[in-house]
């Protein structure tokens, strides 16, 4: 079963199953960083708080292939941040089933809320499950029903079909990472497209936020193609952060 990190809430400011591919500078190759063999992935799409801190908790996760945080769940066309109508924040999910199950990544998501499962809060921040398929949707109508009777209470958590997402703005996507512009620009991950849709990038954000273990991360090393520098660097970062929460 998959390890479960705790949110901590701030106020916000302004699989793998292949290897991930060592890619050169060479202007001829068409492969982003990061990017892997074909893997054959499922979507999940879950809102859960703030989704920069999603973004970093399941980018970490073993199986998971990318991450990408938006948009979904309501009827406005085309939102933004500023402007997002009745949708909310949410983490679009990429992840090979062979390594990581359904099930796990619910288990991440009634464990890892930013705001409570029970309290009412604005559709922004709302518990938010959207299945892509009836299987997705049995699954997370019975691991609803578990949780709310192993804890006694009654979830407002919403499960509805997923029907479109909208990508964020760039400046959100892999928020955390970002803030490390020389690990950026070092590994080539200098496009909100790649942030988005590289596997590379799920992982260093996830990592340098504290999320997984340190002996994950020694095992993971070896696949993500990065220099000694650039791993150090990330070493130094995860135990940093280790423990601390994700938060946004």
């Amino acid at each position: 079963m998959a390890s479960s990190f705790i949110l901590r809430t701030c106020k916000r400011t302004t699989k793998i199953g292949t290897r991930l591919r060592n890619y050169s500078s060479n202007v001829n190759d068409k492969k982003m960083p990061g990017q892997l063999e074909e893997v054959e992935g499922k979507r999940a799409t879950f809102g859960m708080g703030c989704f920069w801190a999603g973004d970093s908790l399941f980018g970490a996760l073993p199986g998971v292939i990318r991450t990408s945080v938006g948009y979904s769940g309501g009827t406005k066309e085309s939102p933004t941040y500023k402007n997002m109508g009745d949708h909310t924040e949410v983490i679009d999910i990429e992840f090979d089933p062979d390594v990581v199950s359904y099930a796990q990544l619910l288990n991440l998501f009634w464990n890892n809320h930013e705001y409570s499962l029970i309290t009412k809060i604005k559709r922004q921040y709302m518990s938010l499950i959207l299945y892509h398929d009836e299987e997705q949707k049995m699954i997370a109508e019975k691991s609803k029903d578990h949780e709310q009777r192993e804890r006694r209470e009654t979830f407002l958590t919403e499960i509805k079909p997923f029907e479109k997402f909208y990508p964020a703005e760039d400046y959100h996507q892999k928020y955390r990472l970002q803030n490390h512009p020389w690990l950026i620009e070092t590994t080539g991950l200098t496009t909100g497209e790649i942030l988005r849709s590289s596997s590379l990038a799920a992982k260093l954000n996830g990592y340098i936020a504290g999320a997984g273990t340190l002996e994950q991360f020694e095992k993971d090393l070896p696949n993500l193609g990065l220099s000694d520098k650039a791993a150090q660097y990330l070493k130094k970062y995860l135990i940093k952060n280790q423990g601390t929460g994700l938060y946004c």
